[in-house]
């Protein structure tokens, strides 16, 4: 077994070792969302935490840990008998991305259960997790279906696998732990608050501590085993506390006061729901416990609400997660009532104090927390090689101020976003699940069956039964059951929606400059990137302007980085259409080799204009060519007409044709204003198909 970096050896990230802490303290706080840049330990951190859980007694021989003090009555592997049980250290499971759903929650032998009738289950990662750990690396590119059924096991503490008429329900309760690096998108808000708490990470800008950071790390890889035993009385000494707060925690009490600090913090930074008010009661609590206190204090509310609060406030995908501190403190003085006398031992102190010790490697010693420490050592290290994530697509940079120059004006800002209609792409495509167009899918509505390929993972059971019916009297069968074999079985073909590629080309023209136009096509384009993030599409920005066209964010999930690009692109000079689209090809050119299952499609936001670019010849004649271009490789589009005012040339709408797409104006863009656009995406593709073929 691989010897994992010590928990009091991190350095610095101490809102990080907080979180994970109070969790270790209290697994009903519900699990921490780690959101920050690659390379910043929070694999290392979330790794580390398993080796200061306590031991776990567990029933002998059972595949779901059950507690020998009070095994589950509905266990599948019971009913158990008392006994003593036996230990064993709390397990730490990992769920990778591309874990399938009988990966996570368990499957069923079909072939049993059909022949003989009985529930032959083989526990998943949800069983495997059970009173330990459930770790989830970049969680913010899990499916959204294993996301659901993650958390609602987490919420429930038990899960359900129902399949075919066979049902199995076990204890399922965990620590659920999530990484996530926000450049590769973000998760819905209704998944954001289903974590109890949410933590900021980020790199240190401190030379010092960063040279401390290298310094262990290298010390690490060259001699773990050693490393490890340097930090080993601290770690004990950690395990020690994590197990005496939880001890204290059914003795500590929330009074009126604090419960009341608590309810008017969720009112006053509108919250949804009461999920915030509960978490923040058990967060404070824990906080009280960790802090060696049997009462509530304000300094407590105030802690869980930087941790239970920042991610839940967001109105829109756009909004950074975040939390006014000086509100938070008005907030809190307003309603300050009498604080609980805390108990009178000042040791520990709470979280601002010295934690577990000193006089370690390093800095003089693992003890010695940060501002916001909660008596955790504030060491730490590098990540090693293995947990540095890897993304689907490069990282995208912060972009950089662009200056207006000759003949350009400076960036405008956009107009409010509104509701979109939904713009699709035709026929049925077999993409990553998302929210766009038809595709076959792992989930959705049935619609036939075929021979498996590989593993079954959901069985037909009509199919499946008229497959093995015509031989059951050549097998002998004698008794109830139905005999059948592999090459029975059948796979159901779902239908489902998929993601898509989105890839937006941008005039950003003097043309598109005149009459203010701009803020509104920004305000459009702004509102389909909002469209795009409720349906998991993956999405990229090519602008042209002046001579030539460039793409601004190449192909990502995360859309706030493509609005980030947008609020600062500037206008003016002339307008390269046929520049645009042979850029927006050669986008989708790479993208289709990248990613062949993920559709794209094409909008093309401009007024139809074409004054200009590098290529000689004519410049209309130039963008007609490159719009056939996508017309020929089957690319679905929609040109978004901005021209404006009483006389009106209908430019747009003829590249519309040439692209064989459709062409819909900015008021039409409308959810409200535009019934049937999908229903003209696919005619326009259709229409162009016929003319072709004729």
């Amino acid at each position: 077994m691989s010897t994992r970096y010590p928990f009091t050896a991190v350095v610095g990230m101490d809102d990080l070792r907080l979180a994970l802490l109070l969790n270790a303290v209290s697994p009903a706080v519900g699990g921490v969302l780690v959101r920050g840049e690659k390379g910043t330990a929070k694999s290392t951190a979330v790794r580390a935490l398993a080796e200061l859980l306590p031991a776990v007694p567990v029933v002998a021989g059972c595949r779901f840990s059950c507690d020998p003090a009070s095994p589950d009555p509905g266990c599948p592997d019971g009913p158990h008998e008392a006994g003593p049980g036996a230990e064993r250290a709390a397990r730490m499971v990992e769920l990778p991305v591309g874990a399938s759903e009988d990966r996570l929650v368990g499957s069923l032998d079909i072939e049993r259960a059909l022949a003989e009738g009985v529930k032959a289950f083989e526990p998943g990662l949800l069983a495997d997790a059970h009173r330990g750990i459930l770790y989830v690396d970049e969680v913010n590119l899990l499916h959204d279906h294993l996301i659901d059924l993650l958390l609602d096991a987490a919420a429930m503490g038990f899960s359900n696998v129902e399949r075919e008429g066979v049902s199995v329900r076990h204890a399922a309760r965990f620590l659920l732990v999530g990484t996530m690096n926000p450049e590769e998108g973000e998760l819905r808000p209704q998944l954001l608050d289903r974590f109890g708490l949410t933590v900021e990470v980020a790199a240190s800008r401190d030379p010092e501590q960063r040279v401390e950071v290298v310094r262990r790390r290298l010390a690490f890889e060259d001699d773990p085993a050693a490393f490890a035993a340097r930090w080993a009385d601290e770690e004990a000494e950690l395990r020690g506390r994590i197990v005496a707060a939880r001890s204290l925690l059914p003795q500590v009490t929330l009074g009126d006061a604090v419960l009341l600090q608590i309810a008017a913090t969720c009112a006053a930074f509108e919250v949804d729901g009461m999920r915030a008010d509960i978490v923040m009661a058990r967060t404070a609590t824990a906080l009280a416990a960790w802090a060696g206190r049997t009462g509530v204090t304000s300094e407590d509310v105030r802690q869980a609400a930087l941790l239970a609060l920042p991610h839940r406030r967001r109105r829109s995908p756009f909004d950074a997660p975040g939390l006014d501190e000086d509100k938070l403190d008005e907030t809190l003085e307003q309603f300050k009532g009498e604080d609980p006398d805390p108990d009178p031992d000042p040791e520990p102190d709470g979280p601002d104090d010295g934690g577990p010790g000193d006089g370690g490697p390093g800095d003089g010693g693992p003890g010695g927390g940060g501002p916001d420490g909660g008596g955790i050592p504030p060491q730490g290290d590098g990540p090693a090689p293995e947990d540095v994530p890897a993304p689907e697509e490069a990282p995208v940079p912060e972009p950089a101020p662009q200056r207006a120059g000759a003949g350009e004006r400076a960036a405008v800002k956009a107009a409010e976003p509104f509701r979109t209609k939904v713009l699709s792409v035709p026929g049925l495509g077999e993409g990553a699940a998302g929210r766009r167009s038809r595709a076959r899918t792992e989930h959705g509505r049935t619609t036939g069956s075929t021979r498996p390929r590989g593993a079954l993972t959901k069985l037909h059971l009509a199919a499946t039964v008229q497959a093995a019916a015509p031989h059951q009297k050549t097998r002998g069968r004698t008794g109830r059951g139905l005999v059948v074999r592999r090459d029975d079985l059948r796979q159901a073909t779902r239908e489902g929606r998929e993601g898509n590629l989105v890839l937006f080309a941008v005039d950003a023209s003097g043309s598109m400059a005149a009459r203010q136009r701009m803020s509104a096509v920004k305000g459009a384009v702004l509102s389909l990137l909002l469209d795009a993030y409720q349906r998991r599409d993956k999405v990229g920005l090519v602008t042209f302007r002046g001579r030539d066209a460039e793409v601004a964010l190449p192909p990502t999930s995360s859309v706030d980085a493509a609005a980030a690009r947008l609020e600062q692109l500037p206008t003016g000079g002339r307008t390269p259409l046929s520049a645009g689209l042979l850029k927006a090809h050669d986008v989708l050119r790479v993208e289709r080799l990248r990613d062949p299952s993920r559709r794209p499609l094409l909008v093309v936001v401009t007024d139809g204009r074409a004054t200009g670019g590098r290529a000689a010849g004519d410049p209309v004649a130039l963008a007609a060519r490159a719009a056939r271009l996508h017309a020929a490789e089957g690319t679905a589009s929609v040109v978004v007409d901005c021209e404006t005012g009483p006389v009106r040339l209908g430019l747009a709408g003829r590249l519309a044709l040439e692209l064989g797409g459709t062409a819909v104006t900015l008021d039409e863009l409308r959810a409200d204003a535009i019934a049937g656009l999908v229903r003209d995406v696919q005619t326009g593709h259709a229409g162009h198909a016929s003319r072709r073929a004729a």
